[in-house]
């Protein structure tokens, strides 16, 4: 190690001093602290790169001292020292915040080795931190922009939905963020430390798709020269998201229907019955119970998906998130891009808000995106070549648009019933009086948007 050090040593047989200052000091700055009234102050007074604990056998007092330096210097590496070298005093130490425990009397290899994986355990831990602030995923539900009244009441809904353990079906359009939250969730659940796995079921054709999920055995067919192990083996503890899963064939959905049942599958020409407990979080931009209508989804797959339900909004039923999310999104495209741009021109903030977006936040990316790499002042500009037209134009409403609105109040309708279904466990008298109308004129409503439930006696 070249760099100098400030090293903490905590031990309260002054007997060990020289010990420390004969391995240690120099080339490094050894301080030592005897009394441990003094622990907290001496750690809010400097900044160490090492803190050593010194255990004199099984000293349940020293093991305390070592929990509490391990929890008020969280960033700080703490290693543990003692005369003997008894697991059950190793494995105490580690069980109580140290990285590494070194006995005495020390030998300066196996000091500096032990240091110095230390450090670079620190080094590691702050490049993933950074790593995982300046990328898509969001670990906390509070970095989330959600301005909107819907956007509040839907995080606060993925928050409960994170502590369960039950399939999540994520529905809304193209582009709303479906898999940026399902990664929310993950990361927010008690899977967090395992694979999240994430699955375009419609960017793989289907004859892959299967051992792209299952895996397939050596000569399973043509081309498969080794095994292969699956995205959903592979994700064993963790959480695999399935995007767009409306669009999988049909004989693949009852093989997946067959693992969320029993957590099991074989390969692809495999006979051998393998075991993984996964998550699985689903998503889909299509109408689900129109394709199970249709016999295009299977019923009892989408049954047993729709445990746990979910619509995200599209951009434009959540205006007041636009500005705050170009914003982030302006500030992505400036680090992923090298150039420095403050913000937008107030007109462009206002065309933002005001165009419809049907692309949704991917189309509000791509369009700021673009505009970064042709921007050359401190702000974007209402301009043409920056943007595209129909954004900074004010675009005349269709001829179609009194349809349009009624559609989309017909889905905001179905969502309101929907939910306060959900909400009263599927009883349709508890849900006409959570929406304030009579029990006959939700039956007709239900009959209008076909909205059916496993449960109900006519769907027996």
């Amino acid at each position: 190690m070249s760099e100098k050090l400030q090293i903490l040593a905590i031990d309260p047989d002054r007997q060990n001093q020289g010990q420390y200052t004969q391995v240690l000091n120099p080339p490094h700055q050894v301080v030592f602290c005897w009394d441990r009234e003094e622990i907290p102050s001496v750690l809010k007074q400097t900044e160490f790169d090492v803190v050593i604990v010194g255990l004199n056998g099984v000293d349940e007092g020293g093991l305390g001292i070592l929990g509490k330096v391990a929890e008020w210097s969280s960033h700080t590496p703490v290693l543990a020292a003692g005369d003997s070298d008894e697991p059950s005093l190793i494995v105490k130490a580690i069980k109580g915040g140290a990285f590494d425990f070194v006995s005495r009397p020390f030998s300066k290899e196996k000091l500096f080795v032990a240091i110095e994986r230390a450090i670079e355990n620190r080094s590691l831990r702050n490049e993933i931190d950074y790593l995982r602030r300046s990328q898509d995923v969001i670990y906390d539900f509070c970095q989330i922009i959600a301005f909107s009244p819907v956007m509040k009441r839907l995080i606060e809904t993925l928050k409960k939905f994170s502590r369960t353990d039950s399939t999540i079906l994520v529905t809304g359009e193209t582009g709303t963020g479906k898999s940026f939250l399902s990664g929310a969730v993950h990361f927010n659940s008690m899977r967090r430390s395992k694979p999240f796995i994430k699955i375009n079921c419609a960017n793989i054709p289907d004859n892959l798709l299967e051992s792209e999920l299952f895996g397939h055995e050596k000569g399973a067919f043509t081309g498969a020269s080794k095994t292969r192990i699956g995205r959903l083996e592979q994700g064993k503890g963790g959480t695999v998201f399935l995007d767009e899963i409306g669009e999988m064939a049909l004989g693949l959905q009852a093989k997946l229907l067959r693992f969320l049942e029993e957590k099991s599958f074989e390969r692809l020409g495999g006979n051998r019955t393998i075991q993984s407990d996964v998550r699985l979080i689903a998503a889909t931009n299509r109408d689900a119970e129109e394709q199970v209508r249709e016999g295009k989804f299977r019923e009892d797959l989408y049954y047993r998906l729709n445990v746990l339900r979910v619509h995200l909004p599209p951009l434009r039923e959540r205006r007041e998130c636009i500005p705050s999310l170009a914003k982030h999104l302006l500030n992505r495209s400036c680090r992923q891009l090298g150039k420095s741009i403050e913000g937008f021109a107030p007109h462009v903030l206002d065309r933002f808000i005001d165009y419809r977006w049907p692309g949704n936040i991917r189309q509000l990316a791509n369009t700021i995106e673009r505009a970064v790499i042709l921007e050359d002042s401190e702000v974007i500009q209402p301009d043409s070549i920056h943007l595209p037209d129909a954004v900074i134009v004010p675009q005349p409403p269709p001829e179609c648009e009194a349809q349009t609105a009624l559609r989309s109040l017909d889905g905001h309708e179905r969502q309101m019933i929907l939910n306060a279904l959900e909400d009263c466990l599927w009883v349709q008298k508890d849900a006409a009086a959570l929406l304030g109308i009579s029990p006959r004129a939700l039956n007709y409503k239900i009959k209008k948007f076909h909205i059916t439930h496993a449960r109900w006696r006519r769907n027996r």
